[in-house]
Parts: C-alpha cells; sequence; structure tokens
C-alpha cells in the first residue's frame, strides 16, 4: 500500500509541475558514471526541484548535497536512507569537520518522493531546496559555480547520525555546476540559411588519468572565407561520455591572414605541440558541464570568417577521468549555428581585469589575497561609442589559485548592481554565462574587477603570466553593438612599483631592485603578515598603468601611465538575507559598535 501511494505522489507531482511550470528549463549532469542530478529552478518561489537517479543496491543510501569547494566535510546534504525495518527515510544532515553526519534539527529538504529500485537497481527520488534556507548548516545557493557532493553506501542503516560520509560509502564524488541558471534559452528564429558546423576531437584514446587538458587545430572551411555570424554554440558530446567530457573552449588564432598554423592533435601540454599554435588564444566558445547551449540575443552574432579572418581555430577539451577508466574513445567538441544573413550588430568581446605580466604578486600562504583590475572611466570615455554597449554574457577566468571573481559597475562615483560575480569560483569549471538580463553600460563607467586568490599551499610568491602556475584576474565580457574597444586592463605604475621596490631594500633590508628582473625582487622578498598587508594596501592606492587597446592591439588616445583608479563614492551595500533572526542579530550588532 505504501508503494502505490508514493507511486501516486510522484505522478502527481510531476503532473503538477509539468503543467505550471513548462516554460522552465529542466537541467542534467551526470555525478560520474553511477548517478545523475536533474534540476529546475522556480524564480519566484526562491527553490530549486531536484531529482537523482542512481543504480545501488537494495538497501543503499544516497547522499546529496553542497559545499564551499567541493569538500566532504563541513557540507550540507539531503540523505536517503532505509533503516532495517525496510522504511525508507530522507534527511536535511551536515556533517562536522571530520566528516560525521548530524541530523539537522532544522529540516529542509522539502517534497520528497521516491520510486522503488527497477528491475535494473536505478532508484529515483525528488525534493524541493530553498535557496536560502536562513539555517546556519545549510548551504546558502546563489548566482555562480555551485559545487555538488555525492555519496553512496550500503545498508541498511540503524540511524543516520553518526555515518561517516568518507569512511562509510562505497563511492563518492563531486561535480561542479552552475545552479541558479536565471538566463532564461532564447528561442531565435534563425534564417533559412542557418548551418551547423561542428568541431570535434577525433577519435582521442581518452588517458586514464584524472586530468587531461586535449588540444586540435584545424582549419575552417572554405566557405567560412566569407563573413558569417555564430548564432549559436553549444556541446557535441559522444554518448557514453557524458560524464568524462568536464569542459570545453574553442580559440580562433588569431593572427595575419596569411599567417599558417600547423594541424595538431595531442594533450595541450605536449613537448610536441606545435610553437606556433601558441597564438591560439582568443576565445571564441566555452562550455562547461551542465551548462546550456549559448544562444546570441536576437540583435547581435559573433563574426567569423571573411577575407581578413585567419582560418585555423583550436579546440581544448578538458576531460575529467577520476576513476581512471581505460581504453574510452572520445569524438566530442562543439558545434557553431552560423549564417551568412547577418544580424544588426557584430557582438564584441572586451577583455577586463590585469594585464598578463609580473607587476602583481600574490604571496604566499595566504587564504585570501585579493587583486584588482580597472577598466577606468577615462578608457570607456573613449572607447564606447555614446549610446553605450548592452553586455549579455560573462566568462570569468584565473589560474589555479582564484576561488572568487567579481567585477564591479560604477557610474559617477556611485556602485551600481555588479555586472558578474562567482564567489565560489573554480579554474577547473569556465563557461561564458548568459547574464540573468543585459547590462548597459556607457562611456565614462568604471567596470573593476577583482579576484581573490589562496595559496596556502604555495612556499613562494606567484605571479600574474601565462603560465597555469602564474595567475590571471580577467573577465571576458560579450556585447554588442562591437566597439572599437577590446582590452580595458591595468597593473600597477611602474613608478610605483620602482618606490616599493627601493622602500623594501632600503628600509626592510629586502634584496629587491627596480631594475632586475621584477620575478626576482619579488621571490626575494620574506613575506610576514605585515609585508603582505603593506603590498594589499600598495595595490590598493598606487597609480595603475592602463591597457586601453583597440582590436589592432594599438593604444587608443589618452595618457595611460600612472592614471588614477576611478573613485567609488558610494560602494553599494552587500545584499539583506530574507533572514529575520539574521537581519536582528546583525542590526543589534549594529547599534552596539
Amino acid at each position: 500500500m505504501k508503494l502505490i501511494v508514493i507511486l501516486f505522489i510522484i505522478k502527481t507531482v510531476i503532473s503538477l509541475r509539468s503543467s505550471d511550470h513548462h516554460q522552465l528549463s529542466i537541467h542534467k549532469i551526470p555525478l560520474g558514471s553511477e548517478a545523475t542530478f536533474n534540476w529546475r529552478i522556480q524564480p519566484i518561489d526562491e527553490t530549486v526541484e531536484i531529482e537523482i537517479h542512481y543504480s545501488a543496491d537494495e538497501f543503499s543510501w544516497f547522499a546529496i548535497g553542497f559545499s564551499k569547494r567541493g569538500e566532504f566535510k563541513n557540507a550540507d546534504y539531503c540523505v536517503l536512507w532505509i533503516d532495517w525495518h525496510r522504511d525508507v527515510h530522507f534527511n536535511d544532515a551536515w556533517s562536522n569537520e571530520n566528516g560525521i553526519l548530524n541530523i539537522d534539527e532544522h529540516q529542509d529538504c522539502n517534497g520528497f518522493v521516491w520510486k522503488k529500485p527497477d528491475i535494473n537497481n536505478l532508484t529515483k527520488f525528488a525534493f524541493t531546496r530553498k535557496f536560502d534556507t536562513c539555517d546556519v548548516h545549510d548551504y546558502v545557493i546563489e548566482r555562480g559555480t555551485t559545487h555538488i557532493v555525492w555519496s553512496k553506501g550500503t545498508g541498511p542503516l540503524s540511524s543516520l547520525n553518526g555515518l561517516d560520509i568518507i569512511a562509510d560509502s562505497t563511492s563518492s564524488s563531486m561535480s561542479r555546476t552552475e545552479l541558479l541558471k536565471f538566463g532564461k534559452h532564447i528561442n531565435n528564429i534563425f534564417p533559412t540559411d542557418t548551418w551547423k558546423y561542428e568541431l570535434l576531437a577525433d577519435q582521442v584514446r581518452v588517458p586514464d588519468v584524472e586530468t587531461t587538458y586535449w588540444c586540435r587545430v584545424q582549419r575552417l572551411p572554405h566557405i567560412l572565407s566569407k563573413k558569417h555570424h555564430i548564432l549559436q554554440f553549444g556541446p557535441a558530446i559522444q554518448k557514453g561520455n557524458e560524464h568524462l567530457v568536464h569542459h570545453m573552449e574553442v580559440f580562433h588564432c588569431a593572427g595575419s591572414i596569411d599567417a599558417s598554423v600547423p594541424l595538431y592533435s595531442g594533450p595541450c601540454d605536449s613537448p610536441d605541440r606545435p610553437q606556433a599554435t601558441q597564438i591560439c588564444k582568443k576565445v571564441l566558445a566555452a562550455w562547461a558541464m551542465g551548462a546550456d547551449a549559448f544562444v546570441y540575443p536576437k540583435e547581435t552574432g559573433l563574426s567569423i570568417g571573411g577575407e581578413q579572418f585567419n582560418p585555423y581555430i583550436m579546440l581544448e577539451i578538458h576531460y575529467n577521468n577520476p576513476e581512471r577508466i581505460k581504453e574510452k574513445i572520445d569524438s566530442s567538441g562543439i558545434e557553431f549555428y552560423l549564417t551568412e544573413t547577418l544580424r544588426k550588430y557584430d557582438a564584441g568581446v572586451i577583455e577586463l581585469g590585469l594585464e598578463y605580466i609580473d607587476k602583481m604578486a600574490i604571496p604566499p600562504r595566504q587564504e585570501s589575497f585579493e587583486l584588482s583590475g580597472h577598466c577606468i572611466a577615462e578608457c570607456t570615455g573613449v572607447g564606447l561609442p555614446q549610446s553605450g554597449i548592452y553586455v549579455f554574457g560573462s566568462q570569468l577566468h584565473t589560474h589555479l589559485t582564484g576561488t572568487k571573481v567579481q567585477t564591479r559597475h560604477i557610474r559617477d562615483g556611485q556602485e551600481l548592481s555588479p555586472l558578474n560575480y562567482d564567489n565560489h569560483y573554480s579554474t577547473h569549471f569556465q563557461e561564458i554565462r548568459l547574464l540573468p538580463k543585459p547590462v548597459h553600460v556607457m562611456p565614462g563607467d568604471s567596470l573593476i574587477t577583482t579576484c581573490s586568490y589562496n595559496t596556502l599551499d604555495r612556499e613562494n610568491v606567484t605571479l600574474g603570466g601565462f603560465s597555469i602556475s602564474d595567475e590571471m584576474c580577467v573577465n571576458y565580457i560579450h556585447y554588442y553593438p562591437n566597439a572599437r574597444l577590446e582590452v580595458c586592463k591595468s597593473s600597477i605604475s611602474d613608478d610605483a612599483l620602482r618606490t616599493y621596490f627601493r622602500y623594501m631594500r632600503e628600509w626592510e633590508n629586502q634584496k629587491t631592485n627596480f631594475d632586475d628582473e621584477i620575478s626576482t625582487s619579488y621571490k626575494n622578498i620574506e613575506w610576514t603578515k605585515i609585508r603582505v598587508a603593506a603590498l594589499h594596501d600598495l595595490y590598493q592606492a598606487a597609480p595603475l598603468s592602463m591597457q586601453c587597446n583597440s582590436s589592432d592591439g594599438s593604444r587608443l588616445p589618452g595618457l595611460w601611465d600612472n592614471s588614477a583608479a576611478t573613485p567609488v563614492k558610494l560602494p553599494l551595500a552587500p545584499p539583506a538575507r530574507d533572514c529575520p533572526s539574521i537581519n536582528s542579530h546583525n542590526n543589534n550588532l549594529d547599534q552596539s559598535m
């Protein structure tokens, strides 16, 4: 009787959800090779509807949850488990610093429905979860990257309390996705001459190691000697390899029209990779596991091809193989929808953030150290059209130590809503994301991109640069109409850095000299807490060296050395949580200060 009731509830709930919210997209990502995570957001209710499918034995338990950076300890879980009486339980729980589960006093995994395993031992269950439950043990689901953790193990259990989420599991893993996908699918009607072009890997034998970056350089077909617009791009994943293809990017080899780039297929870091392929760095498309197809707004398309367009592009695939599966062959890639019927506007891309040079440094053994790159008002003033631009997409980018990225938007000294942010950023999960709505950026606006870094495991300073062990802080913003401004980035001015190194040598007895290699001087500093704080304060106050460049690499008219950062006179207040007890506590703290 219990099973009949449960199945009736499942059918009723799915029917109601489908009829009431048919316009909302359902998303899906694999959880390794053993499970799938399906979800749909309800923006008005601020809830996520989640459905899990997994294969396991009859009495198995399954925990699905969230944590700040994919840790199994100090994580928030919703757990399906069966006791020795064969009763099914579903509990909100949290793991402590040792990975031991505790049932939460406040149960916020709601609307649970369950379907008994079928003949293939496939179990399905569904539940809902508020973005912010106001529970101290619950993870706040917010815009940007979400780290999803899961574990399963054998049962039956006598109790959930005391379960070791790591030691007692038979399998577990972590996945990343953008859980709160507010950008709706844009159902544009494409022109009749639209055609599909696929850039695919060629029968890659995926190595049985956890992480592989595979690159393939190809020449575009002859038809693209005439200019086209990209209307949409998305994944073309070989069936059965959905759990292996973690993310992909397509780069244009942006050289002169007659520059020949050798074809290549192999590991991106291989010593056999031709040096000439290193010019393939201009991002055309980026996709990550769980992302939808990226559809350009109806007013615009991304230009590709034409008489002056170098015809070589490169596909980069990140294979994630933590189970070290052998003998997997893959031909996944990116598919583009292209048209000769050009739209009203060419889309453009502007690089915001820090220059790729070693003038900016992150001291070692820091839990969080911030660097900011400025696109100052004077640069947007000369580089953007008088009517401004509309930013509809954004790709945030750092290397291995980046943990958080935000681009602030300043107009006339007042901080507006952030252009984009990710408080749980991971370099292993990069995609071009549609913004919830286009952001209008006017000439004279300032855009400040701030990145946070964690260098606790590094013994020496980390410098800006191109190597994966160096660091970057970039936001590639996608916008229309295309403007002449393409790079708006900064670094500390030479004069300020020269003064800093002289001070460190004369007053701190450090072996620093601006006339030597900058990297050598930074590496010679013995980093103490006071010196770390002093460097942070220097970067906050020092004048800037600006890159305010057009698409041909030339600087736009202006004085770009020793520039002042655009002042922020009215900073934006942190967003308030709809949590009466928390807000009351904060108000009491404010009144007591």
